[in-house]
């Protein structure tokens, strides 16, 4: 499609402190589950692409892990890191704040933005915890006190409240050119990144809290066996006492994730699904720079 004041395109970064709803937020614009979500804070720590097409333009939404002070870990720093590439590489970023109030991490993601100079549309999410809809006037004339937003806009993302208003905030800052991805497409990442994000989700839902930041998941074998789609996964854990938390007594944790994984996939996929998980120990990989490498981050970034 030729470049032409009457189609927008462009990059719309997500940020925000861990657990505003940024991976519900997106899955709800693109209509398709592109996001793990969880209760959990820091669910989400690779940036993903979700693309949203209209008559008039295309969005390209980028999730990105959550802002957060960044010390302790080095992968906590890595995901700071690259959540502010990709929020420099934006046209826009789309701050999400919770509509019961700023807090002290939703001040640190508004200074991020504001050193990286992209304009900023505000969304006051979960509206529909407010009530009366009155109450939210305050937290409005606040948030307008607290920067020059290009706008504000109170949104429900569990609820698809408000979001048709949100797109058409967005696409009118967006700048004029044509689709930077195919029609249709609904996310730059691959069946494989997706297969291991999905048995994650299940892994953080299953587990108790202090284990899920140590785990990562790494699918090794995918093919196609007539109708049935062979999977193969190693489920990392960095602590050989998570190992057996992960697996639980006979084996029923693990069932159980790679029941629920393998049920959404087949879903997901339209065809049957054999899942096979393994549990291995790769000690300290969260702050060994091989390791984050070898799992899809970039220590360096």
């Amino acid at each position: 499609m030729a470049a032409d004041d009457s189609h927008r395109a462009g990059i719309v970064a997500v940020a925000g402190r861990p657990n505003t709803g940024k991976s519900t937020l997106v899955n709800a614009l693109v209509a398709e589950k592109i996001s793990i979500v969880t209760p959990k804070p820091q669910t989400t720590r690779h940036s993903i692409m979700g693309i949203v097409d209209r008559p008039e333009g295309q969005l390209v939404f980028v999730d990105t892990p959550g802002l957060h002070h960044s010390g302790g870990r080095r992968l906590n720093r890595v995901l700071n890191r690259n959540a502010g590439a990709s929020i420099a590489g934006a046209d826009l970023a789309l701050l999400l704040i919770d509509a019961r109030g700023w807090r002290d991490g939703d001040e640190f993601a508004l200074r991020q933005l504001e050193r990286s100079d992209v304009p900023v549309v505000l969304a006051i999410n979960k509206i529909d915890l407010v009530r009366p809809r009155s109450a939210l006037l305050p937290l409005l004339e606040e948030s307008a006190a607290r920067h020059d937003f290009l706008d504000i806009v109170p949104i429900s993302a569990r609820r698809g409240e408000n979001l048709e208003r949100l797109l058409a905030v967005l696409l009118a800052h967006l700048p004029p050119g044509p689709p930077l991805f195919p029609p249709g497409q609904k996310t730059d990442r691959g069946l494989d990144f997706r297969v291991a994000e999905i048995i994650r989700e299940k892994l953080l839902l299953a587990l108790r809290e202090e284990v899920p930041y140590g785990i990562a998941v790494q699918v090794e074998r995918m093919e196609r066996d007539g109708e049935l789609l062979r999977i193969e996964a190693v489920i990392w854990v960095e602590r050989r006492s998570h190992r057996g938390i992960v697996i639980g007594r006979g084996g029923r944790v693990l069932k159980q994730v790679g029941q629920a994984a393998r049920a959404e996939l087949e879903c997901l996929l339209g065809r049957k699904v054999y899942l096979q998980t393994h549990v291995k120990l790769r000690e300290n990989w969260s702050e060994n720079e091989a390791a984050l490498r070898q799992l899809g981050y970039d220590p360096c970034r």
